[in-house]
């Protein structure tokens, strides 16, 4: 098979991350203060964090999806706003997303290659990895992966089509992106079962109405069919109930479809560019291990915040080079403490706050949080929890600045 150059190209041995745990997220209460994570989150850059996970998940990982930076030399911002017009983007409150630019092909091209290498090591041998790109730079990518994971071990190309306005005017609208399938090896999971879906009602009418239909072959219509390798699923710009405002955010729809099709329940879904945390969410949804990496905390805070909504334990670990830490004091900002319930009154422009109700001053515990309403904004203030010995308290505000106060 032929081989992509590119100036520069090069196998990496990175350093491993040194991580640890800060925080333990205990969906309202549910598992507090003892059952183990069944997800991580991780803060740092992926390569580091993939390297660090090597001794203990290497072979071991069922499904990949990931979703890096498709070249499109783009610095993208995350919405943080809430209640705001979507027809009005001027008037959209802004806040730093993620960056999507590069010096040239060549460094965008070692960096996937880079960290393709790591995914491969790190997938178990029925393992599958999905890789998420459009027209920039698929079919560099194509090349990447026949190498890496050679190209008797393609699967499909999945094209993710979608309805939108388009500034183009010279060509045809550009909608729909790629993704990349590749197995470790021939003896993949691929659970067609979980994925059907019903017939058209064209070809329901069709095979009911004549016996020649399909030239003698007869489809269990009760059953229904697997899909084609082009899929039809709303962009989230679309999809009110789904937006937290984090660019290039996924459709669940989408990501369903991956983690049912390519995995079962207990097994370990990753996804290295985490986002908006998509793949982590739904993967909890579906009742799978799950770990997701990125390298900004307003991904990982996006992250976190909707797996609230979910029965999953999760922990939330950074790379100590980050330098992630959370300020101890702030002003503006008073508790009233009564014997089972917190009420938070402050100026300060909350997005998410939880409790610890027995913090010891090594690992947060949080046994309640609230959070802002994707769409109205509001959030209680008053959070109920039993006091068990040192209070703390933690917030994220819309500008994500964090802050802890212990009482």
């Amino acid at each position: 098979m032929p081989l992509l150059n590119w100036t520069g190209k090069h196998p990496v041995a990175p350093k491993p991350a040194t991580l640890s745990i800060d925080s333990i997220l205990y969906p309202n209460g549910r598992g507090y203060p003892k059952s183990r994570a069944d997800g991580r989150l991780i803060l740092g850059d992926n390569l580091s964090v993939m390297a660090a996970l090597l001794p203990e998940y290497e072979g071991r990982i069922n499904l990949i999806y990931v979703d890096p930076p498709f070249f499109t030399n783009r610095r993208f911002a995350a919405r943080i706003g809430r209640g705001e017009d979507s027809r009005k983007p001027s008037k959209w409150k802004l806040a730093e997303g993620y960056h999507d630019d590069w010096l040239d092909l060549d460094s965008y091209l070692q960096f996937l290659y880079e960290r393709l290498q790591l995914m491969h090591r790190l997938l178990a041998p029925n393992g599958t990895i999905y890789l998420h790109l459009d027209w920039h730079a698929d079919a560099y990518a194509r090349l990447l992966l026949d190498e890496i994971f050679g190209a008797e071990n393609f699967i499909n190309e999945i094209i993710w089509t979608y309805h939108g306005p388009s500034p183009i005017k010279t060509a045809f609208n550009r909608k729909h992106d790629t993704i990349l399938t590749f197995a470790k090896g021939r003896d993949y999971t691929f659970n067609a079962d979980a994925v059907r879906e019903p017939y058209s009602p064209n070809t329901v009418t069709t095979f009911n109405s004549s016996k020649k239909a399909g030239f003698g072959k007869v489809p269990d219509l009760e059953r229904g069919k697997v899909p084609e390798d082009w899929w039809y699923f709303p962009v989230v710009a679309r999809l009110h109930n789904e937006r937290t405002g984090y660019p290039t955010q996924k459709p669940e729809a989408l990501l369903e479809r991956i983690i049912l099709a390519s995995s079962n329940k207990g097994d370990i879904v990753a996804d290295f560019f985490s986002g908006s945390g998509t793949t982590a969410y739904v993967a909890a949804k579906n009742g799978r291990k799950f770990l997701a990496v990125d390298e900004t905390f307003r991904a990982l805070h996006t992250t976190r915040s909707r797996l609230t909504g979910t029965k999953s334990v999760v922990s939330f670990e950074s790379n100590s080079e980050i330098g992630y830490s959370v300020p101890t004091k702030a002003s503006g900002i008073k508790v009233k403490v009564q014997k089972d319930s917190i009420r938070l009154d402050t100026a300060l422009d909350v997005d998410f706050w939880e409790i610890d109700p027995d913090w010891d001053g090594k690992v947060f515990k949080s046994a309640v949080q609230a959070q802002r309403h994707v769409r109205s904004g509001e959030m209680s203030l008053e959070l109920k929890t039993k006091i068990g010995g040192k209070l703390c308290i933690r917030l994220v505000t819309v500008q994500g600045k964090k802050y802890q106060l212990d009482i």
